[in-house]
């Protein structure tokens, strides 16, 4: 029998649909060795980005019997950390692999989700580009936002299953799927818009109530198994200064110009089909709840005004889904072109990921050589910068649960030294900071602040306890070494 061809029909054909378990056996494969392949480049690199450096040393504490929320803390909700922490029960905290092949398995889901999504609605053919152009351009953004096993890559399957749930009105399961996204970072909520809306045009019989206590339920649990109190506040109440804008707009507008080219690049196949359904009217079409879901999920990445890269993936799902839509409307010549350009845009964009520059790797590496030579298994470190993946490459407990210079004086990328400072940083966090550095202080301390604008000599507190117990001892790549007198 011959293969059925992988884009959809004309526009205006009636969906079809065959049999589920052969569509499913012969595109499911498919699906997963391009999720193989485009992720090839995460495995090339020990740790990619300060986030995932994050994860991997908070797992590692939480692994060590820390508390999360308590002895262990982020701006971040649990559910990645436990993840973390899970794989490395069973491989131990010496690699991320585990975790980088958890992350190829949550792009195939998604592409598994999102075919299903257009295959209900737009009949096989549509199911299948969506699920293939969905892990063509899941990598095109920079290496180190697209390739990580950070937070955005597991938002992407919960939104996605939030949408098929709601998709077919079983809005308890929508629900706790949109409480799974908010788990997994905070703006994995906004998915909860478009979720709404499927039930505001729907059969609204109880299903609203089915839908909240789906989405409560969940993040309640989480705050019992952690400090419910410490859960609202690093998780909600105590993000202010961060999500406030106080940088250099130059900056930020920079970035999120930048961002978006790279994006757009990636989606150059998409994004013409796209422009001219708009144009001509098709796109209001059945797909309000989509274009509902592109939006909330571009307010996610504008909210804070701080334009990484990495924020952009939430972007993808609907705005696959759209230009599937779109595609429908064109001749087969123009459909297999934007495949085909998606296809070139996934290799230029694997290649980078293979060839990209490690200054940022390198340097965490050298300071984590210099801080194993100097101390020994059981002694604690403090780095001050933005770099945490040091501690996990110098396989060296962190003197503080701050692991960034960045939550004790709110410096960002993109922040000017307007707002950076002891009294800009997490509320109470600089006395609980005191009191561990005199209980258990560090063998040695690295100040990796390279002239930023938390640098010791900005902070009178830091300044001080250098000057009164550390000896200045060299330095690494630009960073300071201190010793314990």
């Amino acid at each position: 029998m011959p293969a059925q061809p992988l884009l959809p029909a004309r526009s205006g054909s009636a969906p079809e649909t065959t049999a589920g378990p052969p569509y499913w056996r012969r595109l499911l494969p498919l699906l997963a060795l391009l999720a193989c392949l485009t992720r090839v480049p995460s495995f090339t690199r020990p740790v990619w980005n300060p986030d995932e450096g994050y994860l991997a040393v908070q797992a590692r504490m939480l692994a060590a019997g820390g508390e999360l929320y308590e002895t262990v803390v982020d701006r971040k909700p649990p559910l990645v950390p436990w993840l973390y922490q899970a794989a490395y029960a069973l491989t131990g905290s010496e690699s991320l692999l585990w975790v980088r092949v958890v992350a190829v398995g949550a792009q195939l889901a998604t592409a598994a989700l999102l075919a299903s999504l257009a295959r209900r609605r737009w009949g096989d053919g549509a199911g299948r580009t969506a699920g293939v152009l969905y892990l063509l351009v899941s990598v095109g953004l920079n290496p180190e936002d697209a390739q990580a096993a950070g937070f955005e890559v597991f938002i992407l399957p919960v939104t996605a299953a939030a949408m098929w749930c709601a998709d077919r009105r079983r809005w308890g399961a929508a629900g706790a799927a949109v409480g799974c996204a908010f788990l997994t970072k905070q703006t994995g909520a906004a998915v909860l818009l478009p979720v709404l809306w499927r039930w505001l045009t729907g059969s609204r019989q109880g299903g609203l109530v089915r839908l909240g206590a789906g989405a409560a339920a969940p993040v309640l649990g989480a705050a019992l198994l952690t400090d419910p109190a410490g859960f609202v506040f690093w998780t909600v109440t105590g993000s202010g200064t961060y999500a406030s804008f106080s940088g250099s707009a130059l900056h930020v507008v920079g970035r999120a110009l930048a961002n978006t080219a790279v994006l757009a690049v990636a989606c150059a196949g998409l994004l013409p089909a796209l422009v001219r359904a708009v144009r001509s009217g098709d796109a209001r079409t059945g797909t309000a709840d989509l274009w509902l879901w592109l939006g909330s999920s571009g307010l996610a990445v504008t909210a804070g005004l701080h334009f990484f890269g990495h924020y952009y993936l939430q972007l993808l799902p609907p705005l696959v889904l759209l230009a599937t839509a779109a595609l429908r409307a064109l001749p087969r010549e123009r459909r297999a072109t934007a495949v085909l350009l998606s296809a070139c845009a996934c290799v230029l964009f694997l290649v980078w990921g293979l060839l990209a520059p490690r200054a940022d790797l390198d340097h965490a590496r050298r300071v984590a050589d210099a801080a194993a030579r100097r101390t020994g298994p059981e002694d604690r470190v403090l780095i001050w910068g933005m770099h945490p993946e040091t501690y996990w490459l110098a396989d060296r407990a962190p003197a503080s649960r701050y692991l960034t210079a960045g939550l004790l004086t709110n410096y960002s990328g993109g922040r000017s030294g307007a707002r950076v400072g002891e009294r800009y940083g997490i509320a109470g966090a600089w006395p609980v900071f005191r009191a561990e550095l005199t209980t258990r202080p560090p063998a040695v301390v690295i100040d990796d602040s390279r002239g930023k604008p938390y640098a010791p000599h900005h902070l009178p507190t830091l300044r001080r306890l250098l000057a009164e117990r550390y000896t200045e001892a060299g330095a690494v790549d630009g960073a300071v070494l201190y010793v314990r007198q």
